[in-house]
């Protein structure tokens, strides 16, 4: 949310405010994630098989019925660690950075403290949050997504007795450490730091857009009057913005990331690159391929982003 001029005339250290933002965070992330990891494991999915001479899923419902037949409730969870730890550190730092670059902002702009921020300037928080979290967030969704496809180089015959042995989150991060180093954890990093700065701009603007709407409405002007639906309401819009801003960049960096599980390694062993992979999907699959699993990503993020608003809302106004 963005910062209020009582907010600001506080006595809160840095440290104080980092801990709440952190805290309030990351619970929101880690319940949000816990709702929507089938459906972003249904979108990894359909995003890796774009180029792929045979599609293994037909959309959305058929990938997640087959891997319900195939995997169980443990193949639609597989992989969430990872998300779950991402989840903590990606709304950690998206709430940490966009409370402080608010700050930052004022501060380089000399504006008063009763003086509310423009949209332009909370976009540009929000942006600088989302950069600064795409370098934490890379790597855990390198092994996010390297897990969510390892059922798919499994027979359908011995799929029931592999899954036991599959290798687990650390498993996957020492065998990427040991085999392309420390380097390699950033594979795909071009397509998510576009995803976050763009998104995180996306997300926060529209979120303060439609909670100042929805506040003028009653004559009201208090970001901390937000009732309960309409941090629901808000979120659930600044889900939709989040997601339908970049989808592609999001889509290249998860063929990126599962290309060596799903298509083996390229000649001469090159890492594949961003703008390679982006001219391939674009020649297999045009527009379309771009955008494959978007439609389940929005409808996934309209509650996931709600839930996560209505819980750092209640959250900051019960301890902020």
């Amino acid at each position: 949310m963005e910062v209020t001029p009582e907010e600001l005339q506080t006595t809160d250290s840095i440290t104080i405010r980092a801990l709440k933002d952190i805290s309030f965070g990351s619970i929101a992330g880690i319940a949000s994630k816990v709702f929507e990891h089938p459906f972003d494991l249904t979108k990894v999915r359909l995003q890796s098989q774009v180029l792929d001479a045979e599609a293994r899923f037909s959309g959305p419902i058929d990938c997640l019925v087959k891997t319900w037949r195939k995997e169980g409730v443990r193949g639609l969870y597989r992989g969430l660690p990872a998300p779950i730890v991402g989840a903590m550190a990606e709304n950690a730092s998206l709430f940490w950075g966009y409370t402080e670059l608010q700050r930052v902002i004022r501060w380089w702009t000399g504006m008063p403290l009763s003086q509310n921020l423009s949209l332009g300037q909370l976009a540009l928080a929000g942006g600088g949050a989302g950069c600064l979290t795409s370098f934490v967030l890379t790597p855990i969704e390198l092994v996010k997504c390297k897990m969510q496809v390892q059922m798919l180089m499994v027979p359908a015959s011995v799929a029931s007795t592999a899954s036991a042995t599959l290798p687990g989150p650390i498993a996957v991060l020492t065998s990427v450490v040991r085999e392309t180093g420390l380097r390699g954890l950033w594979l795909g990093h071009t397509g998510t730091l576009i995803r976050e700065t763009g998104g995180g701009a996306a997300w926060f603007t529209a979120k303060e857009s439609v909670a100042t709407l929805l506040l003028g409405r009653r004559g009201a002007s208090d970001k901390r009057e937000l009732r309960a639906w309409e941090s629901a309401l808000s979120g659930a819009c600044a889900g939709v913005a989040y997601n339908v801003a970049l989808f592609p960049a999001d889509t290249v960096k998860s063929a990126m990331q599962t290309e060596l599980e799903l298509r083996g390694p390229r000649a001469g062993g090159a890492p594949p690159s961003f703008v390679g992979i982006l001219r391939d999907m674009w020649r297999a699959q045009g527009l379309r391929g771009l955008y494959a699993g978007c439609g389940i990503t929005v409808a996934r993020a309209v509650p996931s982003s709600a839930l996560i608003f209505l819980i750092y809302d209640g959250l900051s106004r019960r301890f902020g």
